[in-house]
């Protein structure tokens, strides 16, 4: 955990948010108290479940029926 003075971050904040993107937590202290910690956000995957769509797809009738507007191209 690395602890900065709000000055130093304010003037070094590219570098702060760098060490928080590699997963470094950061403290913010003023009058060497803290008040602020800057940490990096988890990556939350949730699993993928066979059939978690259904019902949330709609497909017309004449899907993979050839477009008027491309008849020419067909030809």
């Amino acid at each position: 955990m690395t602890q900065l003075d709000i000055t130093q971050a304010k003037a070094n904040i590219s570098k702060v948010l760098d060490l928080a993107i590699k997963g470094k937590e950061i403290i913010i202290t003023q009058d060497n108290k803290p008040v602020a910690k800057i940490s990096p956000i988890p990556l939350v995957l949730r699993p993928l479940k066979r059939g978690s769509a259904k019902g949330k797809v709609w497909m017309s009738s004449d899907f993979d029926e050839p477009l008027e507007d491309f008849q020419e191209y067909m030809e």
